[in-house]
């Protein structure tokens, strides 16, 4: 059983959360005042070296939120920081955010992911990083081949973990925490914290702190959702109608590789530039895609989930759910991608009238009732009475115009340092 302790709310300033002024410096340098509720209750705490469990939904700053006190605490020890993600696209973000913070304290930081050549990760090993940024399978990879050892690491983060679990990596991950010091800080951080993850906290963690700043399964309070029920073989027009309506940059759901291949092949048919991102497309590809979208060469990226937590795009318009996510959890992290930073967003979901149950255990997670509609252009068909769940409604908004909002900085990669470092294991010759 865990022991955990509710954190209560700090002042809405970073200068009031115990940060160094080093940090602080950067964190001005990055036009960065106001901390997100998580930042503000999570910062205060883990800059203390206790472990703790976050709780918030996507969108809603949680690397800043154990990013910062990271780099403090291993400025201050001399020691190394390890964070674990499920997919490419999240620690690549995760790594952008945290390069805008490590000059300040002269600290080099590596991404170690599948797809990617070995001999580059370790000529990064080789330059003695302080912080890696890792997918379970990859790291695994280098401890496999003792090109790395972890006998140095006071830090440790589990993002999104739940999703790691989704996705097997649990013996992975259980090879990682064995392999750490016993004397570490670790913070668990995700939207959702089902049982497999809390029993990974009751084996791993000490006393940690609880931080929630939403009930696991929360959407976004900016997003605002929609749902039409059509037949199968109109979605198609269906989407394409609806993108009329909406000027902005909309990120669509699919289930299936193949489905994101055709989907995006019918968007470019209707005149949009659309780009796809799956596990079939290379690593290079997938930089392409999601590059491409956030400068907004393609108004359409076509994802399957594996993209629902590795995109970080300021700005995203519309989330279409154009196949409903295998997993209903899963639904919650797609439509974060949107009414992020303050932002508003806007999440359409299509459904087909058999997928009932499906719906109603969204709904369930949620603990609301998706607003059904009706395209006048293309007539759906709505579920019947008996299969539309009670629930608390969430109010709809209109489509939202373009905001403005803050945009993430760029960052150099931070250099070396006299302190302690992952060691790089040359193979002994057989």
């Amino acid at each position: 059983m865990i022991s955990t302790a509710t954190v209560t709310a700090t002042p809405n300033a970073f200068h009031g959360l115990g940060i160094s002024p080093a940090l602080l410096g950067a964190i001005d340098a990055l036009h960065f005042t106001v901390p997100t509720p998580v930042q503000a209750q999570a910062i205060p705490v883990a800059v203390t070296g206790r472990d703790i469990i976050g709780i918030a939904q996507t969108g809603t700053g949680k690397t800043l939120a154990f990013g910062i006190p990271m780099v403090q605490r291993l400025a201050e020890n001399g020691r190394c920081g390890l964070v674990l993600v499920p997919t490419r696209e999240l620690a690549l973000q995760v790594n952008e955010s945290l390069v805008r913070l490590t000059p300040s304290v002269r600290m080099r930081t590596a991404v170690l992911i599948g797809g990617e050549s070995m001999q580059m990760q370790i000529q990064r090993l080789r330059e003695s990083p302080r912080i890696i940024i890792a997918t379970p399978g990859r790291l695994n990879d280098h401890l496999n081949q003792r090109r790395l050892r972890l006998d140095q690491v006071g830090v440790l983060v589990l993002d999104e973990a739940d999703r790691m679990l989704d996705m097997g990596f649990f013996p992975q991950i259980e090879r990682v925490l064995k392999a750490l010091p016993k004397d570490r800080q670790t913070m668990l951080f995700s939207a959702t914290i089902p049982a497999s993850v809390v029993q990974i906290a009751a084996d791993y963690m000490q006393t940690p702190a609880r931080v929630e700043v939403a009930p696991s399964g929360s959407a976004a309070s900016l997003v605002s959702q929609e749902m039409f029920v059509v037949r199968r073989e109109s979605k198609g027009a269906l989407l394409g109608e609806l993108l009329k309506d909406y000027s902005g940059s909309v990120l669509l759901f699919v289930r299936t590789k193949r489905g994101a291949s055709r989907v995006a092949e019918q968007l470019r048919g209707m005149g949009h530039a659309a780009a796809e991102i799956h596990a079939d497309r290379t690593l290079g590809q997938r930089k392409n895609a999601l590059r491409g979208f956030k400068s907004g060469e393609f108004r359409v990226l076509v994802a399957t989930d594996i993209a629902a937590r590795g995109i970080d795009v300021t700005g995203i318009e519309l989330v279409v759910n154009y196949d409903l996510p295998d997993d209903p959890e899963n639904y919650v992290h797609r439509i974060g991608r949107t009414g992020r930073a303050g932002l508003e967003g806007r999440a359409i979901t299509l459904a087909t009238p058999d997928q009932g149950q499906e719906v109603r255990q969204i709904e369930k997670i949620m603990q609301i009732s998706i607003p059904r509609n009706e395209h006048p252009e293309v007539p759906g068909e709505h579920f019947t009475k008996a299969s539309v769940p009670a629930g608390r409604p969430q109010p709809s908004r209109g489509p939202q115009g373009p905001r403005s909002g803050r945009r993430p900085q760029g960052g150099a990669t931070g250099h070396g340092s006299r302190h302690g470092s992952f060691s790089f294991q040359p193979r002994r010759a057989r």
